[in-house]
């Protein structure tokens, strides 16, 4: 991957591994949006873009999502869609019909063909596998670590946290397999993979950019 050139990250991640917070420092550390499954959500409710709506604006406009982050924000942050950014919101286990996931790669294509990007989750090594300059990521951790950053954030038992994963994990394998066709956890997806334990979500950035260096 060639930062000199328009680029395309990937971070796929275990819930509770600190991956999310991990994209977030790499993309600030490169100076690029950080695209989300809250960001992509609210775009597609506040201006309510769905897959048949998207095929008739691209027909029209080739940057169709141009004016609609013109409207916000040329670089939107969480807060500017009006987002609780607190960690809670790592932990939906949203259903997602076909047209919303069309409409998700669609607006990802979209905002990806306005410039450079790091992206969290939503298939992103998927949809991204035949751009010309993309690095997907995949960040790990032990069970232990997992439950106990749980625990910590969200203030919950054990048993609880636990549970968070497992429900979390179960969602988002079935999402993989059922859009891309692959397990997540096949490491072939991935240019690199980190585990989280014993790092913190600076270092693991920090490698990342190493890496790309």
């Amino acid at each position: 991957m060639h930062t000199q050139q328009p680029f395309v990250i990937t971070v796929s991640r275990e819930v509770g591994s600190g991956g999310h917070t991990v994209g977030s420092i790499l993309a600030e550390k490169l100076n690029v949006r950080y695209l989300d499954k809250q960001l992509i959500s609210s775009l597609q409710k506040q201006f309510n873009l769905t897959a048949g709506a998207i095929e008739k604006l691209k027909g029209k406009k080739k940057n169709w999502l141009t004016d609609f982050i013109d409207k916000i924000t040329p670089m939107p942050p969480a807060q500017a869609f009006g987002l609780d950014p607190k960690y809670v919101r790592e932990f939906r286990a949203d259903i997602t019909t076909d047209d919303v996931f069309e409409a998700e790669l669609e607006i990802l294509k979209g905002l990806a063909d306005m410039g450079s990007c790091v992206i969290a989750g939503r298939s992103g090594f998927f949809v991204f596998k035949n751009h010309p300059n993309t690095l997907n990521v995949f960040i790990t951790a032990s069970k232990d670590y997992r439950i106990n950053r749980i625990m910590t954030k969200q203030g919950l038992s054990e048993k609880d946290a636990l549970k968070v994963i497992k429900s979390i994990d179960k969602a988002r394998e079935n999402y993989i397999r059922r859009y891309a066709g692959v397990s997540r956890y096949d490491a072939r997806n991935y240019d690199i993979a980190l585990k989280a334990d014993g790092h913190s979500e600076e270092e693991l950035a920090e490698l990342i950019l190493s890496y790309i260096g």
